[in-house]
């Protein structure tokens, strides 16, 4: 099965278009914060990474068999976030079978969300990722590892992670808030090289999973 996926996700990066999904969880967090988000993103990788992604994501419940049509799934919020025992079998079973869950915290899911990641990965940490992975590489250089789009606490922007087979198959990324930047300019008001900044880096993970 890991073979097969992968192998999908290759094909699909070389010329077929592809489709990524927007994660509908239960516990009453707001999934479906972002709205223009992920569709900016897609927008952004499909014009400078050469990526053919379906222009209008999906979305997927956890516990759905459809999770394993998307090589990339995004997980964004503000609250609480509870998954079944359903949801954490199928999550892990996708993630090990080579598909990618980033979790971008809106600020206010840490509390929940790092309880829930250790029910999918119980013997896995998260880790802190380094400036020096490749994510952070190819194709935007950031040197200084994940870019703070969003102040909060002040408190400065980590990227975790879990490895499988040295393949960083969930990312969470914390104090950065990149959906925000991803979304239309006038939702935050951000100035054009901060969403620029965000935008590259959202391509970044894209360009990784496609390519790992």
């Amino acid at each position: 099965m890991k073979k097969l996926f992968s192998l999908l996700i290759l094909i699909s990066f070389s010329g077929f278009s592809q489709e990524i999904a927007l994660l509908k969880y239960n516990g009453g967090g707001d999934w479906y914060a972002n709205p223009t988000s992920l569709p900016n993103l897609i927008k952004y990788s499909n014009q400078n990474i050469n990526t053919r992604i379906k222009a209008k994501p999906a979305t997927v419940e956890p516990s759905s068999p459809d999770l394993f049509s998307y090589p990339f799934v995004h997980m964004t919020g503000h609250g609480n976030v509870v998954f079944s025992d359903s949801d954490i079998s199928n999550l892990r079973n996708y993630l090990l079978s080579g598909g990618f869950l980033h979790i971008d915290d809106n600020y206010g899911m840490d509390e929940f969300i790092r309880k829930e990641i250790k029910k999918i990965f119980p013997n896995n940490n998260l880790v802190e990722i380094p400036a020096n992975h490749k994510i952070f590489q190819t194709p935007n250089i950031f040197a200084g590892g994940l870019p703070k789009i969003h102040e909060h606490d002040g408190k400065r922007p980590q990227a975790f992670g879990i490895f499988e087979n040295n393949r960083l198959i969930l990312l969470y990324t914390y104090e950065s808030d990149l959906g925000d930047g991803w979304e239309d300019p006038e939702v935050n008001n951000d100035p054009r090289e901060v969403r620029e900044k965000a935008l590259k880096m959202g391509a970044n993970i894209l360009s990784y999973i496609f390519n790992n």
